[in-house]
């Protein structure tokens, strides 16, 4: 996530050095922190994030990541990154610019993705890097002897973060379908022959929640049965302004930022979470639209989009005149 370092930040973090860089496929690493002052990490439960800070020049990054480390642990995180050559950067400096030694500064702990302790049997489906929920996730569950089972989706053998891993930490319980060999998961089957209280969870490309949740809803199952997790990267486009009642300030949103990176950028410390649309905690009230609001996230509802009143600053735009926010 880009903004300029100008703003003062009041939401806690925790420096850590990067202790270890491991290359999982030819487009992932797996990156471990441990606390610079030696304390004990906050604890965590399966399918938690933190917010990565990058120091990239004049530009401070913030990207979400799925912690993978075991829950429980409090010595060390873990996390994987993806490579993304088309992204907005954040990706690329992980990659390119970290290196064993280097300070980082991270969110604590954020679960919006829980595994749910009502549930008989939790059922995970997980596409490219939406693995990385799963490892913590699946680890709590092993620990607490919960019945589950995992299906997940790869391009190829060579694509698939933590194939030998999974096979011999969980054995039967994990279920591979490669592209290149034209397997695919048989979703209908799967669903149709679940057992009563069973729940479901996935994450991975946003074609695919949609296909397993679209699926299982026509199957009936209970909405709150269903878990999902994705966080989108904010969209470019034409350069807009805003303006914060609260503190009465004009801010040009550029092409390549976010509108919460341009609040942040102000001076102003505007609340977040998962700065991919998906938590809610940066809905703002509209106070005046004239324009169209360009809503990315998939936490408004229909209903609230339609009436011009919220916007999620994290990954939304504006094509207007005016656009007056209340912070």
């Amino acid at each position: 996530m880009n903004e300029t370092k100008n703003r003062s930040d009041k939401t806690p973090k925790i420096a850590v050095r990067v202790t270890e860089i491991h290359d999982v496929t030819s487009e992932i690493k797996r990156f471990h922190f441990t606390p610079v002052d030696g304390s004990a990490l906050p604890n965590f439960s399966g399918g938690a994030h933190v917010v990565v800070e990058m120091e990239d020049g004049p530009t401070l990054r913030r990207n979400p990541y799925s912690l993978m480390s075991t829950p429980g642990d409090k010595t060390c995180y873990t996390i994987s990154v993806r490579r993304d050559e088309n992204g907005r950067g954040g990706s690329l400096f992980m990659h390119g610019k970290v290196k064993p030694g280097d300070v980082l500064k991270i969110s604590h702990p954020v679960n919006l993705f829980p595994p749910d302790q009502r549930a008989k049997k939790h059922l995970l489906f997980a596409g490219g890097i939406g693995i990385t929920p799963f490892m913590a996730m699946m680890a709590q569950l092993s620990d607490e002897d919960r019945p589950f089972e995992l299906h997940y989706a790869v391009r190829s053998d060579e694509h698939g973060a933590y194939l030998e891993h999974l096979a011999e930490r969980h054995g039967k319980r994990i279920h591979i379908y490669r592209d290149n060999q034209g397997e695919a998961i048989p979703l209908s089957q799967l669903l149709s022959r679940q057992p009563l209280g069973t729940h479901l969870y996935v994450c991975g490309p946003g074609g695919m929640i949609n296909w397993v949740l679209s699926t299982a809803r026509n199957q009936g199952w209970p909405e709150q049965n269903l878990h999902n997790e994705q966080f989108l990267a904010p969209a470019t486009g034409s350069p807009y302004e805003i303006t914060l009642a609260q503190s009465g300030k004009h801010i040009l949103v550029g092409t390549h930022q976010s509108m919460l990176e341009a609040i942040e950028s102000a001076g102003v410390d505007a609340p977040y979470l998962c700065r991919g649309g998906a938590c809610g905690q940066c809905e703002t009230r509209v106070i005046a639209c004239d324009g169209r609001l360009l809503h990315n996230d998939h936490y408004l509802s229909e209903a609230d989009k339609a009436s011009g009143t919220k916007v999620m600053p994290c990954v939304s735009r504006f094509e207007g005149r005016e656009l007056v926010l209340d912070l």
